[in-house]
């Protein structure tokens, strides 16, 4: 029987280096306790649409292609092309953001809009609002951490109407109308009205719920603001990082009051109670968007279709916000901390629940997973792998080290990431290697590279990325279509090596 899927994926999504304990994702963790969660999970590329990308088609982005959140066409079969096929009904609601056109393009119906957009000004929306009596969205701005020239009108200690185009704003204050105008709420709201109307369909379906959120702008109502005192949330470990065994690229930083001319100012300026006031935000807004997931968990439990369905809880990528230095938001550096993410997943009579995975995961392996759990594949090979054969196959090979890639963000960078249970290796194309023994600095602030003790280690990591290169025939530098030069000034100012 072809199991029903429910995909969540949360957006941007501080995780890693952040203390679990304390930011509160009780429906997260009660869909990890039904089965199964990873400790070690990472992106393909730390940039929405390449990831996203990843993850509708299985492929690393050197081969599908989409290196920066430009939107491209479409070179390679998709998912929810092949579960169409397969006679599933689609359903979306939420973000799109991962190349041209829309999921109706797919043949999904639901609620989204073209590239990243916004919910607030989806017709459907104006309808919901209507439908439930609540008011239009606004936020009080506490901190505005947007680049001097890019969105002027945010005005620290005034309210603010959440009506941009693209709701993208580095900005993080309090949402004064009631929680249910939060977008995450909103989308909750269709998805389970949808889940209502499958209950008695004699069809599969796949239903996907991608949430705008936790990305920035970090706008919780105060009921979850309250639950994250700034006063008691510490100091990040590399927070006051000088970035002296860091290359260059960790460097570039853009957000008001702690860069000049794109660039992370030294000693920073900003008080860590700054960036305690707006974790506070950030770590509030998880939590609402863990509530509003828990929503549609609810009503599968409710509706008894639970046990008839596979579902996947995940984040596109990590955020970098307080790390080294103090960055706000993320770029091209490939830290730790921007490509973590967590992965939670259930499937009745498969996942055995409680289940603990040391598995290495990349959300490369979520297409082919999805697809095995329709009874199906893709028409040609690809990159990821069928989770699902650690439960059905215990006897079956997984990989020994985790890979992913960035073509940069702002600006042009080439970088792999190469990392095992232990250590990660950064090649930087042009500015120095990383490595870091991730059991003993966590936080990756010695950079091995420099150590003559760490050369056998260095040598061996070297060594098996080369491998795995030629393996997946990936070519050095950087295509023509991700050479544009966003912020010209960092590339003249920069002592960095610009592909």
């Amino acid at each position: 029987m072809k199991k029903n899927i429910v995909l969540l994926v949360n957006d941007h999504q501080a995780y890693y280096g952040h203390d679990a304990s304390y930011i509160r994702r009780p429906n997260f963790d009660r869909l990890a306790r039904q089965g199964v969660s990873f400790d070690k999970v990472y992106c393909s590329t730390p940039l929405c649409a390449p990831s996203r990308r990843t993850m509708i088609t299985g492929l690393h982005t050197c081969h599908h292609k989409q290196y920066k959140n430009n939107a491209q066409q479409y070179l390679h079969q998709t998912y929810p092309e092949a579960l169409k096929d397969a006679g599933y009904d689609l359903f979306y609601y939420g973000k799109w953001h991962t190349g041209r056109g829309t999921p109706a393009d797919f043949g999904a119906e639901g609620t989204f809009c073209e590239d990243y957009g916004s919910p607030y000004l989806l017709p459907r929306y104006q309808e919901y609002l209507h439908e439930q009596q609540l008011p239009f969205p606004r936020a009080l701005i506490e901190h505005n951490w947007c680049t001097p020239g890019w969105i002027d009108d945010i005005v620290e200690g005034e309210e603010k109407v959440l009506d941009r185009k693209t709701m993208n704003e580095s900005a993080s204050g309090i949402l004064v109308t009631p929680k249910q105008t939060h977008e995450a709420f909103f989308l909750a709201h269709e998805a389970c009205s949808k889940l209502r109307e499958l209950k008695d369909s004699d069809r599969p379906f796949c239903l996907q719920v991608e949430f705008w959120g936790p990305h920035q702008p970090y706008f919780p109502t105060r009921e979850y603001a309250d639950m994250y005192p700034p006063e008691q949330i510490p100091e990040y470990p590399s927070f006051r990082d000088d970035l002296k065994m860091k290359p260059d690229i960790y460097r570039f930083e853009a957000a008001k009051g702690i860069s000049r001319d794109y660039r992370i100012l030294q000693d920073n300026p900003a008080p860590w109670s700054r960036y305690a006031e707006t974790l506070s935000r950030c770590y509030a807004q998880i939590t609402m968007t863990d509530e509003a997931g828990g929503q549609v968990l609810d009503t599968l439990e409710e509706l008894g279709m639970m046990e008839d369905t596979m579902v996947i809880w995940t984040t596109d990528h990590g955020d970098a916000i307080g790390s080294h230095g103090g960055h706000f938001d993320k770029d091209a550096y490939m830290a730790e901390e921007v490509l973590r993410i967590p992965f939670a997943m259930r499937l009745d009579g498969v996942i055995p629940p409680g289940s603990q995975g040391t598995q290495l995961i990349s959300n490369v392996d979520l297409a082919p997973t999805l697809l095995a759990a329709a009874g199906t594949q893709f028409r040609e090979k690809v990159d990821g792998k069928n989770i699902l054969e650690l439960f059905t196959n215990r006897n079956t090979p997984w990989r020994e080290y985790l890979f992913a890639e960035t073509y940069g963000h702002h600006i042009p960078h080439r970088a792999y990431a190469w990392s095992d249970r232990r250590y990660k290796y950064v090649r930087n194309i042009n500015q120095i290697e990383e490595l870091y023994d991730l059991e003993k600095d966590p936080y990756e602030i010695t950079n091995l590279v420099f150590d003559p003790d760490s050369l056998p280690v260095l040598n061996r990591m070297r060594r098996s990325l080369d491998d795995f290169l030629l393996e997946y025939d990936v070519k050095e530098g950087v295509d023509s279509q991700c050479a544009g030069r966003m912020f010209y000034t960092y590339a003249q100012t920069s002592n960095a090596t610009m592909l």
